[in-house]
């Protein structure tokens, strides 16, 4: 499958999923994640089905004071 992920084009075979596309990635902790312009809630990353060609947008929350 081919994914657009932060402006990149990226063939994952292994990734339907956004849970499994964060594991392909090796991306952990706090991430907001952004679907062809639309937010998905992090409960639902497990079950948010990908297609070819979807935009993903990963976004580190990083905290600062």
């Amino acid at each position: 499958m081919h994914l657009v992920v932060n402006g990149e084009l990226r063939n994952l075979s292994n990734a339907s999923t956004l849970t499994e596309l964060l594991n392909a990635l090796a991306l952990t902790g706090r991430l907001a994640i952004e679907v062809n312009g639309e937010i998905v809630p992090r409960s639902h990353y497990s079950e948010y089905r990908l297609n070819d060609r979807d935009a993903i947008e990963i976004v580190r929350a990083i905290g600062g004071g």
